[in-house]
Order: C-alpha cells, then sequence, then structure tokens
C-alpha cells in the first residue's frame, strides 16, 4: 500500500542577470517537502507579476499568454502525476518532470542511447576510443538484427538476459578471443551505466555482469634481443628510420601516438640542466615529463634534418601506426627473432628491460609510464627473470654476511 504523499504545483520568477526589471519564469513541483523546477522559457517584467496569485496582472495580450501558458503548465503536470500514480510508480518530483518532459526511460532506446553517446564523447574521447565504441555499437545493432528479429529497443526492455545473450553473440564470432569478448562488454557496461546516470533507466540491467579478462603475456625485448635491433645495419632506409624510431621509445616510454605528436617546443631543460621531453599522453591528457637518455638523444639528433619533417616543428619522421608495426615485423624476420612486435612492445621495453631491470625505482617508472595506480605497473615487475635474479643475489648476500 503507497504511504501518503504532498504534491503540489506553484510558480516563481527570478530575477535577470543584466535586466532587473525582467524575471525568468519557472514552474516548482513539490513532492513530499522536495522540490525540483522546470523553466517555462518565457521573459516577464517582474513588476506585474503577482506571487500570491501566481498569475501576471492586468488584461493585456502578453499577461492573457502567460497566464494560460502557466494553466497549460499545470494541467501537463497534474496529468504526469496522475499518470504515474496509475502506473503504480514512487513518487518523486524528479520523475513527474521526466514525464512532463517526455523525457522519462520509456521514451529512450538502445539507439537513442547510442546516438546520444556518440553526440556527446565525440569531442571528449580521443579517435581510437570512439572507434572501438562505433565497432561495439555496430555489434548490438547486429544482435538485434540476427538474434532477437528487431532494429531496436526500448532501454527498459533490456535485462540481465539481454547481456548474456550478447555476450554468447560476440563469443560465436569468428576471430574474437575472450579479451576481445571483455573489451565490447566493458563499453555496452559503460553505455547502460551512462544510461543510469541519466536517469534514463531504473536499474542498470548489466551491472552484475562480471568482466573475466585472461592475463595475457607481455611482449618485450631482453637486453640482447634490444642490442641486436639498436646495432644492426639494414639496407633500406625505411627499415632504418621505423626501427631508430622503435628503439627512442624504448628508451622513453612514449605510445606511437605520443611520438608521432612530437614537436619542438616538447624538448625543454630539465630540473637537472639536461634535456627532458615535456608533454603530455594523448590517451588520458596526463602531463609527461622524461629525462633523455642518451640513445633517444643520438635518434632525436640523427633526424633533426630529415627531408619528411623539414620545414615542420616535428622532432621525428613518423610513418602510419601500421606501416610501422609492418617494417618492425620485417627487422624482425630478418634478425630471426621469434616474438610478435608492435610498436607498443617498446614501451614494455622501456619498463621492463631499459629501467626496472637496471634497478630503476617501480615508483619511479610508475611516474615515467604515467600509471593512475603502481599495481599497474607491477606487472612489468613481475616478468623480469633477470631482476628478480639479481635481488635474491643480494639477498643471499646479506644473510651470508
Amino acid at each position: 500500500m503507497r504511504t501518503s504523499q504532498t504534491f503540489s504545483i506553484s510558480f516563481i520568477v527570478r530575477k535577470k542577470k543584466n535586466q532587473s526589471d525582467l524575471a525568468l519564469l519557472y514552474a516548482r513541483i513539490t513532492v513530499n517537502g522536495k522540490f525540483l523546477e522546470i523553466s517555462l522559457k518565457r521573459t516577464i517584467p517582474i513588476d506585474k507579476w503577482n506571487q500570491a496569485a501566481n498569475r501576471l496582472k492586468g488584461n493585456s495580450i502578453e499577461s492573457q499568454q502567460i497566464n494560460k501558458k502557466i494553466d497549460e503548465t499545470k494541467a501537463l503536470l497534474y496529468d504526469a502525476y496522475d499518470t504515474l500514480v496509475k502506473e503504480d510508480q514512487i513518487i518523486n518530483a524528479q520523475k513527474i518532470k521526466s514525464r512532463y518532459l517526455k523525457s522519462d526511460q520509456q521514451h529512450f532506446t538502445l539507439t537513442y542511447l547510442i546516438n546520444y553517446h556518440k553526440e556527446k564523447m565525440d569531442k571528449i574521447l580521443k579517435y581510437g576510443t570512439m572507434k572501438n565504441y562505433y565497432t561495439t555499437e555496430s555489434y548490438l545493432k547486429k544482435y538485434l538484427k540476427t538474434h532477437l528479429n528487431i532494429s531496436d529497443i526500448y532501454l527498459k526492455q533490456i535485462d540481465y538476459q539481454f547481456t548474456l545473450g550478447f555476450e554468447s553473440f560476440l563469443r560465436a564470432l569468428p576471430g574474437l578471443h575472450n579479451n576481445g569478448v571483455m573489451q565490447h562488454m566493458e563499453r555496452f557496461k559503460k553505455l547502460m551505466g551512462l544510461a543510469g546516470d541519466l536517469d534514463w533507466i531504473e536499474k542498470n540491467p548489466s551491472k552484475k555482469f562480471k568482466l573475466r579478462f585472461e592475463q595475457v603475456d607481455m611482449v618485450y625485448l631482453n637486453k640482447t634481443e634490444l642490442e641486436k635491433i639498436k646495432n644492426e645495419i639494414l639496407e633500406k632506409p625505411v627499415l632504418s628510420i621505423n626501427r631508430d624510431i622503435f628503439i627512442f621509445s624504448c628508451y622513453t616510454g612514449l605510445t606511437y601516438a605520443d611520438v608521432k605528436a612530437l614537436k619542438n617546443y616538447h624538448l625543454q631543460i630539465g630540473i637537472d640542466g639536461k634535456n627532458w621531453i615535456y608533454t603530455r599522453r594523448s590517451k588520458t591528457n596526463t602531463a609527461v615529463r622524461i629525462p633523455i637518455l642518451k640513445e633517444a638523444q643520438k635518434i632525436l639528433d640523427r633526424y633533426k634534418a630529415h627531408p619528411k619533417i623539414d620545414g615542420t616543428e616535428k622532432l621525428l619522421p613518423v610513418y602510419s601506426n601500421q606501416k610501422t608495426n609492418e617494417y618492425l615485423r620485417e627487422v624482425t624476420d630478418k634478425l630471426k627473432i621469434k616474438k610478435k612486435l608492435s610498436f607498443h612492445t617498446a614501451r614494455h621495453t622501456f619498463a621492463t628491460t631499459v629501467t626496472l631491470a637496471n634497478g630503476v625505482p617501480i615508483e619511479t617508472v610508475s611516474k615515467l609510464l604515467r600509471h593512475s595506480k603502481i599495481s599497474t605497473t607491477q606487472i612489468y615487475a613481475r616478468v623480469i627473470d633477470s631482476k628478480i635474479s639479481s635481488d635474491i643475489d643480494n639477498l643471499r648476500k646479506k644473510l651470508n654476511a
């Protein structure tokens, strides 16, 4: 049985900031002492407003129009309240406002949510992130069409069974492994979380779905492999260029996007009087400050006047990510290194072989990589057998002493 509640509608005005003789008109919904306001998008002369009567004084055309708007708004708000009562819903001011504005969940579909996310996040999220969302969204639409035989679905109709069904659909796709499935499910959960934050759904059906990522072996170069790639004389200039830029990342920890974005003004003198790179991570927009090691400086000097960047502010002649990875594979094939390299391997190599294996504290490495949590950096520490061996040797010496 529903408990008794108080519900009222009133109208108030607020003075305009730069025009004290004018005011904006609002409807105020109050339920059990808690209220929300809705702008009626009307400006009125403040001296004609009768607050006690909730009306505009006089019989002018303006007064008649404003008072008519007040009466219509009040009637629609009472209709919204009565409809919610008939639906046996728990009523509050927000629900009445949403029903009046026709913005509650019964009017929102999955396609509407997808388009809303695109519109709002397109300028906020990075291109690569949005590209991944587009793929997830295309899979959602395909799932609706092929498995449910519908083109769209109301958000309130999406339940936990829908969530599990979407996971099963993804697992049946050729070439999509567990972690790829989990990445799509993670983005679906974020979309539904957005719908919840917007009060478009009362309960998030994907909230209890647990993401199950499998640990993937991290690819990085050990000291011998790094030296082999670094010192190999390559006949093709294009291979030398891409190898050198890869090595530059091995000694700075910068991602492909961050290396590609480097400009002359990113080179600055650091606190120690030596050359540093001052930039921002393209993925998170967080500040990055990296002291330039000798190997990285040699590569910067080598390409100062390269034709590909001559006349620009760019520091290095970076090719496309796809081409760079193709050339790297050509280099590893030539050197018979049995590892599937990508440009991101350089970042892993910086964290493991270049820094941690040489005794750089994990806290420092974490800051150089701009990890938000040190636990992320600790993943690198776990894979370095040489570091474990060195630490145990030091322990043996202390115990023997």
